[in-house]
């Protein structure tokens, strides 16, 4: 385009052109509309997080349940073996607790004692199935202190059934009789009072924070 004194102009739409072309403060942005109008955004697969497996409080528990059977265990071989209680009968500790040997064909503290075979196989099959039952459902809890109840229950549960598998009864040994208190027990008997105990604990704890969230 030229002017009347012959001198070739730009147009409008040129000049602009030209200018952002010279311009260094300028830069073309490839995703601009404006600019590319046939760009679109690029777009990233966000990656998919695999599912985490919940596993509750199953290791804790898990964990303290072979704890327990170990002490257990170990605790009534070195009383039948290395101390050979059975043949002293009784020993004595110190003030009101001794070592004294008892087979108990019931369950837990001699209760519902029975002389019966088929009572001992009854026995090992319900703590077997208590175990069972108690390790599936270690997995779906989350609060910490029930994982320690079902771990101290479970642990003495297969503790006491590994004797009766073994002997066709429980050893027991720990006798606190002079204080008044009735039963001679062992490791898995205290294991097992205390998991329920904690039980307890646990129930009356939620229990009580349902109540105060209403």
């Amino acid at each position: 385009m030229r002017s009347r004194s012959g001198t070739r102009r730009r147009s409008p739409d040129s000049y602009g052109a030209w200018t952002l072309l010279r311009s260094p403060d300028l830069t073309l942005d490839p995703q601009d509309p404006a600019v590319v109008p046939d760009a679109a955004p690029s777009e990233t697969p966000t990656p998919r997080t695999p599912p985490v497996a919940v596993q509750g409080q199953g290791p804790l528990a898990y964990s303290l349940a072979i704890a327990v059977i170990l002490a257990d265990q170990l605790s009534k071989l070195w009383v039948l073996y290395s101390l050979n209680l059975p043949a002293l009968a009784s020993v004595p500790v110190f003030g009101p607790f001794n070592l004294t040997m008892v087979w108990n064909r019931g369950v837990s503290f001699g209760l519902f004692r029975a002389e019966s075979d088929w009572v001992r196989w009854l026995l090992s099959a319900f703590s077997l199935t208590v175990a069972i039952v108690i390790a599936v459902w270690a997995r779906k809890v989350e609060r910490p202190l029930l994982g320690w109840a079902f771990g101290l229950v479970m642990g003495g549960a297969i503790g006491n059934m590994i004797d009766r598998v073994r002997f066709g009864a429980v050893a027991d040994f720990l006798d606190f009789r002079a204080l008044h208190f009735p039963w001679v027990f062992n490791v898995a008997d205290s294991a097992i009072s205390i998991g329920v105990v904690l039980l307890l604990i646990d129930t009356y704890l939620t229990d009580r924070k349902a109540k105060s969230a209403v």
